[in-house]
C-alpha cells in the first residue's frame, strides 16, 4: 500500500492481539518496511504481506521446479507489468465528498486541496501517496522474480523511464526499465530486470494472450501482459499472474514444451491457519518477505527520481555513499504529518 503503515484486515483472536495481512505493498519507503519487520518481530505477531501468488498452488510448482534445475542455472528473471492504463486527465479541486474524511484519508501524506485524482486509486500516480504502478501492480511480479531467482536485496539498481504520452496529473511514470543486479556468496551474479508500460503494447511469452497446454486457460486478459519469465542455462519458463495462476516451460535450443500447470490457492486461508496455530513459518507470504521485494521497487523508484544508479549495500540496508537516495528511502520525500507518525522506536 503506497501511503504507508496500513493494514488491509484485521483478525482478533482472544489472548493474541490484533494480526495483519498487508495489502500489496505495505509501505511508502523502505524504512517503513524496516520498522513493520521489527515490529512484528517485537511483538510475536503474524503478519502477511498481499502477495496472494505466493499461495497459487501452481506458482509454487513452477518456483519449486525452477529451485530443482527445471530450465537449468537460472541467471535472469523479466517482470512484466504492461497494463493498459487510460489517461486520468486533469481532475479540478473541488469539496470533500460528503462522508470522508479526508484529514484521515490523507494520513501521513500532506493535506492538499482535495481532488479525484488524489484521491480513489489514483493516489497511486501522486508520490505522495503512491509509487507508481512498480508498486502498484508490479510489486506482485517483482516479488515472484525474486523468489525464482532465490536472491533477498541487490547490490545495484538502475531505472530509467518517464511519463510519456498522455498530457494529465500523474506524477509517476507510466513507462519504466528496471534492472537488479545480485552478487552471490559464490562470486557468481544474477540479474532481474523489470519493465512498467501503460498502453498499447505486445505480450510476451504467451503472457496475456497465449493459451496454455494445458485446460486452455488464459494467463491474464486479452490487453494486459502482467506476469514473469526466467532464463535458465536449459529453457526459460513463464508464469501469470496472481488472476490466471499458470505457468508454462519451454526447454533447449529447440524450445520444446516442458512442464506446465495451472492453479490458485487461498491466502487468506493460509493466514488465518497461521493466526490460529501461531505458526509463523507456515505463513506463505511472511512480511520480511514483503519488505526485501518492497525494497526493491522503493530502491528503483529512487534510482528513477535521481537519474542515476545506485549501489545498495544488504547488510546496511542503505545505498553507499548517497546521502540524497537513503534521504528519499527514509521518508519518501514528504516527510511525516502529525499526528500520522510512524514510531522511530517500536
Amino acid at each position: 500500500m503506497g501511503q504507508g503503515l496500513v493494514a488491509k484486515s484485521q483478525l482478533t483472536l482472544e489472548g493474541t492481539g490484533p494480526e495483519f495481512q498487508m495489502d500489496v505493498l505495505g509501505s511508502h519507503s523502505l524504512w517503513e518496511g524496516q520498522q513493520l519487520v521489527r515490529s512484528a518481530e517485537k511483538y510475536q505477531r503474524i503478519v502477511q504481506h498481499g502477495t496472494q501468488i505466493r499461495s497459487a498452488h501452481a506458482i509454487h510448482e513452477a518456483i519449486k521446479g525452477l529451485h530443482e534445475g527445471a530450465i537449468g542455472d537460472i541467471y535472469l528473471a523479466r517482470g512484466l507489468c504492461f497494463k493498459w492504463r487510460d489517461t486520468i486527465g486533469h481532475a479540478p479541486q473541488e469539496p470533500v465528498p460528503a462522508g470522508v474524511h479526508y484529514d484521515l484519508w490523507t494520513g501521513p501524506a500532506p493535506l492538499k486541496p482535495f481532488t479525484r485524482n488524489r484521491f480513489h486509486y489514483n493516489w497511486h500516480w501522486i508520490w505522495d501517496t503512491g509509487n507508481g504502478d512498480l508498486g502498484n501492480q508490479g510489486i506482485h511480479q517483482v516479488d515472484v522474480a525474486r523468489w525464482g531467482l532465490g536472491v533477498k536485496f541487490p547490490n545495484r539498481v538502475s531505472a530509467v523511464g518517464g511519463h510519456f504520452m498522455f498530457d494529465d496529473d500523474q506524477q509517476t511514470p507510466n513507462t519504466l526499465n528496471c534492472a537488479f543486479e545480485f552478487d552471490l556468496a559464490d562470486g557468481k551474479r544474477k540479474m532481474m530486470e523489470f519493465e512498467v508500460r501503460h498502453w498499447i503494447t505486445n505480450s510476451e511469452a504467451n503472457i496475456g494472450r497465449g493459451d496454455l497446454v494445458a485446460g486452455k486457460h488464459r494467463f491474464f486478459g486479452h490487453h494486459n501482459t502482467i506476469g514473469n519469465i526466467f532464463y535458465g542455462s536449459n529453457g526459460y519458463l513463464a508464469t501469470g499472474d496472481e488472476d490466471a495462476v499458470s505457468y508454462e516451460t519451454w526447454l533447449a535450443k529447440d524450445e520444446k514444451s516442458g512442464p506446465h500447470g495451472h492453479g490458485g490457492g487461498d491466502h487468506f486461508a493460509n493466514f488465518i491457519d497461521c493466526v490460529r496455530s501461531r505458526k509463523k513459518q507456515d505463513l506463505n507470504a511472511p512480511i520480511e518477505e514483503g519488505y526485501i521485494s518492497a525494497s526493491l521497487v522503493h530502491l528503483a523508484n529512487t534510482s528513477y527520481r535521481l537519474g542515476r544508479d545506485l549501489s545498495f549495500d544488504p547488510t546496511t540496508e542503505q545505498v553507499i555513499d548517497d546521502d540524497e537516495a537513503n534521504r528519499l528511502l527514509r521518508d519518501g520525500d514528504r516527510g511525516y504529518r502529525a499526528p500520522y507518525m510512524v514510531p522511530t522506536e517500536v
